[in-house]
């Protein structure tokens, strides 16, 4: 494992349209990081740049202060597992996770030892004589990331491993690649536009958008601190309240909007009054009249989904969405009263 240091990384393909600004970043050895955002954001590019496949215009790469920007991708010791599976057909599965070791010069006992290993921490031992078109989607995912491991990397690298599978499937890989990875305490970078594999696989995460990072942090600080609206969005439902701030006692934050005064438990920079106003739809509380931040609205619709369900309300003009636990029964035009604790109310620049 080794850590990952960015410093200045800028590319662009074409002149005038630049793919990644110079953005600098910094990944902890033995740690799971994701880089997310939306499709040609500029997050593949920098996966293949740490890989040596791109060639940056501008900055380093560093794994464990060693400069490798200049280095070919096969002495960088980061193996990469890709989005199709790139796997060979006409050879076994033990020729697969093999073939990295081989063009090494690795030899046996040594080879098969690490072939082994490698298929037994996937949990495809046995399979070694299967050819790939045999296996099922997630079968080879595992063959293509136990080559990955075979080779004993300092960084594995993975560009969107999983957007080929089912969703039942993809919720049993994240939870076999986060293993695997921790058990091995191996520094892990994965590219993926899905904010849930982010959320529930990640350590720490970048999001970035239009080749610049907005924010990075662990997923409990991007959720619930965004640092803008683009990062709020971007990681789930959100309420937005146009708002200015009002002059107020020390330690405490009020909002003008048009719901009524919002009061934050927040502190907000000093500079311009406007602010944008984020809460979650999960934190606004149906049938709750507790002050501070207790309103009057109209249910407007809303949609039953088993656990859950989502409410459309309106309160003073402003259209909110709410998500409700184990909901009652609610009608158009029923009136209620919600609130939103202080906590809740995220303020953004």
């Amino acid at each position: 494992m080794a850590a990952v240091i960015v410093k200045g990384i800028s590319k662009q393909y074409q002149a005038g349209s630049p793919v990644l600004l110079p953005l600098d970043m910094c990944i902890n050895s033995g740690e799971f990081f994701f880089l997310l955002g939306p499709s040609g954001c500029g997050k593949s590019t920098l996966l293949r740049i740490i890989a040596g496949f791109v060639k940056p215009d501008t900055g380093t790469v560093s794994f464990d202060q060693q400069d490798i920007t200049h280095m070919p991708p096969e002495r960088r010791q980061a193996t990469m597992v890709f989005q199709n599976y790139a796997l060979w057909p006409h050879m076994t599965v033990y020729e697969n996770v093999a073939f990295g070791l081989t063009t090494s010069g690795i030899k046996n006992p040594e080879l098969d030892h690490s072939v082994k290993a490698a298929l037994e921490t996937v949990q495809l031992g046995g399979y070694d004589e299967r050819r790939p078109t045999s296996l099922s989607g997630g079968q080879q995912q595992r063959v293509a990331l136990a080559r990955a491991l075979a080779v004993n990397p300092k960084v594995l690298l993975l560009d969107e491993p999983l957007s080929n599978l089912d969703a039942r499937l993809r919720d049993t890989m994240r939870v076999e690649i986060r293993r695997i990875c921790k058990e091995r305490s191996l520094t892990a970078i994965y590219v993926t536009h899905d904010r849930k594999e982010a959320l529930s696989m990640a350590d720490r995460i970048a999001v970035i958008d239009n080749g610049t990072i907005q924010q990075t942090g662990t997923p409990e600080e991007l959720y619930n601190r965004p640092a803008n609206r683009f990062v709020a969005s971007f990681l789930g439902e959100s309420n937005f309240v146009s708002g200015t701030l009002l002059p107020c006692k020390k330690g405490e934050t009020v909002v003008e909007t048009a719901i009524g005064n919002l009061t934050s438990a927040l502190q907000m920079p000093e500079g311009n009054p406007e602010t944008t106003v984020l809460v979650r739809p999960e934190n606004i509380l149906l049938g709750s009249g507790v002050a501070p931040n207790s309103f009057d609205a109209i249910i407007e619709g809303g949609v039953f989904l088993g656990e859950t369900s989502v409410w459309n309300i309106n309160s003073n003009g402003c259209r909110l969405t709410v998500t409700e636990l184990g909901a009652r029964q609610r009608r158009p035009g029923e009136k209620c009263r919600f609130s939103i604790a202080p906590e809740n109310v995220v303020l953004l620049v």
